[in-house]
């Protein structure tokens, strides 16, 4: 029996610390909007939305990770490496991102083999964050 999988959320975790920085992060640079902020279990979740992108923030990590100025040098352990977001015009993105301070740490470049254009940040906290043009799934996705 196959099993139907559709994407929900992903989830970030961060110190209590970051949990306003990280909401601040990404409702000021990508037009995330806050949808819920909850308390349970000890800890606070925050779910962000912009389009049918979703993020729940965890507010239970103990420790900070490592920065990375390179998206290439950066795949040296097995880990989730990336999300990524699909753009309507990569060039205004990066230049708006740019505008806002947000330091580009791979690209803007070419990828013939599936006629994209990608480039990447990070966030505060150092999750890589790769911006897509056109993204890869059909635009009526699922309808």
């Amino acid at each position: 029996m196959a099993i139907n999988i559709s994407h929900d959320h992903m989830g970030i975790t961060v110190t209590p610390e970051n949990l306003d920085p990280t909401i601040d992060w990404y409702t000021g640079n990508l037009g995330f909007k806050v949808e819920q902020r909850f308390e349970a279990h000890g800890t606070t979740f925050v779910y962000i939305v912009s389009g049918d992108a979703k993020i729940e923030l965890l507010a239970g990590a103990s420790e900070h990770q490592a920065h990375t100025e390179d998206v290439l040098g950066s795949m040296g352990q097995e880990r989730l490496h990336h999300i990524c977001f699909a753009v309507e015009d990569l060039d205004a993105t990066v230049a708006d991102l740019q505008a806002r301070n947000v330091v580009l740490i791979g690209g803007p470049m070419e990828v013939a083999e599936i006629a994209q254009r990608i480039a990447f940040v990070a966030d505060n906290l150092g999750n890589i964050i790769e911006l897509a043009d056109p993204g890869t799934w059909p635009v009526h996705r699922g309808n």
